[in-house]
């Protein structure tokens, strides 16, 4: 067997001369041609022969990027010490001859099975105590200093063998951190966590008035007493469930970190990223909180094949996506070209849906679209996960398509480094969903981003393009912004929130916003505490709803999940505005919708969750008043969104989810079709406009 650290690639690296990402590494997208396009390729799951018809069916597709060896520690030391890199460095060498750039994984997402028999105590911890075995995948803690050594010298041997390597454009470093197991109830987890609590507070005096542990005698006389919060008598402490979802966050991130410091040692010109799931339904990591340790942010996401409008969760979780990437362009990693293996029932995508799918991404600032993975697996529980080489080969629908998203990614070129404008923005922090979904709230039926998700349909379907900010961004660059269930927030983001109104902005917050603090501390004085004062009311107590039942407020709309005891306040300036009211008893006339004009913007309060209608109809007065618009002038079933260059280019796409043609109004060429765009969008296709 090779030793690990010959380097068999050429010494020089990519001929090209990288701009930098924001941590001073070069980017990423310098060296790859156009808008990228492959998958997951994990060669080590077939023979040379495969292997040699691979890159054909790469070139023949237009692959151009691959993310190799995500799974592959088993075999490259397949006992400890033994190295075997032989087949790894044909298919690097091979991909490089076919001018296909590469994301090398570190291979440590799922340990070997020689390292997790002598080493048990890397093995994942519930919090009912049962430690969770080997013989799937992901199945190691973060905090384990034993696994932390034998990663960090698997990735400084991969890194010292391929540093040279000219098909080496990017670090995939472990893979999907935070899935499958999200928190870690082990001893060192345990004593991890303390360190972090220390390091936090510096005192135990500041953690127990942080985590107000003068209730229900939880006083602590040093750090050693704490534990993480797992199974108890009653409920936990929501300051030590808060910073316990902080820890996991962070002890993920130092484990990154761990393996992106041997990366920036032996290759500091090689851009590094690990690949996120955000999504709807994803909140184990502050991903907002990891984005500055990436150079490129890269996301995961996959279809619920169930939900009648899954493209709409696509777009939300896309525009995040995007939010946690600042703007800038981002790496689709993984989707399907179909079915998945792990829903419930794995329903095909229809028609031309993979094509929508992956170009919905792009319009939403992907500048790659990947998959899961590049050849369907004959073997292992993920064998009916489609792939970009399904098991039926050449002739099928899915390898056609594939090799028609290829085609028409190449003719996509010129978006390549474009970025997305929007003038409404959601305000989004995983802290106060983590903060809002604690136990022992008024309504265990709210959810953080159901409000959220509502208001998002609203404008998605009304063609208006929308960003994700985290609160402590800079808000002075949007005209509409919404502020839904802000559970938990800090003084200066209840500050900046308002300052935005105060300049102009329209800015809605839904109920139960500004709440709490950041150590979850009820603001007192009366709800909604942080924003009482820009909204000019006072909230004396919460009536929330039951299952199933429905509040109607005096413009028709009808309400479900939340209500709430409103009083209009005396304040300073403008006294806010009654525009709606509950009609049931026990809040008949109390208001549920209110508008305080401050500065040159306006403040908006709503106390419930309306029906669709309701939403519909609130949006349009938010974005009449705001004066936001579509991106462009369309008919039902489209979905719009628009790229802007540097330059002063701009891309409309056009994405038509219904089954009869659409009309859109615009001028330019289409580029896939390379035509004058003609108005009209087919059912179920894509246009892609460089507007004149």
């Amino acid at each position: 067997m090779p030793s690990p650290e010959l380097s068999r690639g050429p010494s020089e690296g990519p001929s090209e001369s990288p701009s930098e990402s924001p941590s001073g590494t070069p980017s990423v997208w310098t060296s790859i041609n156009g808008l990228a396009y492959g998958g997951d390729y994990n060669p080590e799951q077939w023979p040379e022969d495969v292997r040699r018809e691979d890159i054909e069916l790469m070139k023949e597709a237009g692959v151009n990027f691959l993310s190799v060896a995500i799974f592959s520690w088993g075999l490259l030391e397949p006992m400890e010490g033994q190295y075997d890199f032989g087949w790894l460095d044909d298919v690097m060498d091979n991909l490089h001859q076919a001018g296909i750039k590469v994301a090398l994984a570190t291979a440590t997402a799922s340990p070997p099975a020689w390292l997790a028999r002598k080493h048990s105590e890397i093995l994942p911890v519930t919090a009912e105590g049962t430690r969770l075995e080997r013989g799937s995948r992901r199945h190691y803690t973060p905090s384990s200093s034993v696994y932390r050594r034998y990663a960090t010298a698997m990735t400084r041997v991969i890194a010292e063998r391929y540093k040279n390597h000219p098909a080496l454009t990017l670090w995939h470093v472990d893979n999907e951190l935070g899935c499958h197991v999200g928190e870690f109830h082990g001893e060192e987890d345990a004593a991890a966590f303390r360190a972090w609590l220390e390091r936090r507070y510096g005192s135990i005096e500041a953690l127990n008035e942080a985590w107000g542990t003068a209730f229900w005698s939880q006083h602590y006389a040093s750090f050693e007493e704490i534990i993480p919060p797992g199974a108890a008598p009653t409920t936990l402490n929501p300051g030590q469930q808060l910073d316990f979802a902080r820890f996991n966050s962070w002890a993920f991130i130092d484990y990154y970190r761990a393996l992106l410091a041997v990366i920036r040692e032996v290759t500091p010109n090689v851009p590094a990223t690990t690949n996120f799931m955000v999504s709807s339904a994803t909140k184990t990591l502050d991903y907002f909180d990891w984005s500055k340790d990436m150079d490129v942010i890269a996301n995961d996401h996959y279809l619920v094949a169930a939900d009648p409008e899954r493209e709409i969760e696509l777009a939300f979780s896309a525009d995040l996506t995007r939010g946690v990437a600042g703007g800038e362009p981002w790496i689709l990693m993984e989707h399907s070209t179909s079915a998945v293996n792990w829903q419930s029932h794995n329903q095909p995508k229809m028609s031309g849906e993979m094509l929508r799918n992956s170009l919905a991404h792009v319009a939403r600032g992907a500048d790659a679209v990947m998959f899961f993975q590049w050849r369907q697996s004959k073997a292992g529980s993920e064998k009916f996960h489609s792939a970009m080489v399904p098991h039926g080969g050449r002739d099928t629908q899915v390898w056609r398509n594939v090799v028609e998203l290829g085609d028409a990614l190449s003719k996509m070129e010129s978006v390549k480094g474009s970025r997305v404008e929007s003038r409404a923005a959601f305000v989004f922090d995983y802290e106060a969903w983590w903060a809002s979904e604690l136990d022992s709230h008024p309504s265990q039926d709210l959810k953080y981003l159901e409000t959220m998700r509502a208001f998002h349909r609203s404008l998605y379907l009304r063609g208006v393009s929308t960003d994700f900010v985290h609160p402590s961004a800079d808000l002075s660059g949007y005209d509409l912004i919404l502020v839904c269930t802000l559970y938990a927030v800090t003084d200066s983001a209840a500050a900046s929130i308002a300052s935005a109104a105060e300049g102009g902005a329209t800015v809605l917050i839904s109920y139960f916003s500004g709440i709490v603090d950041e150590q979850d501390h009820v603001r007192l004085g009366g709800y909604p505490g942080a924003f009482r004062e820009l909204l000019g009311i006072r909230t004396e107590e919460f009536h929330p709803l039951f299952p199933g039942s429905t509040v109607t407020l005096s413009d028709g709309t009808v309400g479900s999940v939340w209500s709430e005891h409103v009083h209009v306040a005396e304040s300073g300036g403008a006294p806010a505005e009654v525009l709606a009211t509950f009609t049931d008893y026990p809040l008949d006339g109390v208001p549920a919708l209110t508008r305080r004009s401050t500065g040159a913007g306006a403040a908006w309060y709503l106390a419930t969750l309306p029906d669709a209608d309701g939403i519909d109809s609130l949006t349009a007065r938010l974005l009449e008043e705001a004066g936001v618009t579509a991106v462009a002038e369309a008919s039902a079933g489209v979905e719009l969104a628009r790229r802007r260059s540097a330059d002063g280019s701009s891309f409309l796409f056009a994405i038509n989810h219904s089954r009869a043609d659409v009309t859109v109004k615009a001028d330019g060429d289409e580029l896939l079709s390379g035509a004058r765009f003609s108005g009209v969008v087919p059912a179920g296709a894509v246009a892609v406009i460089a507007e004149d």
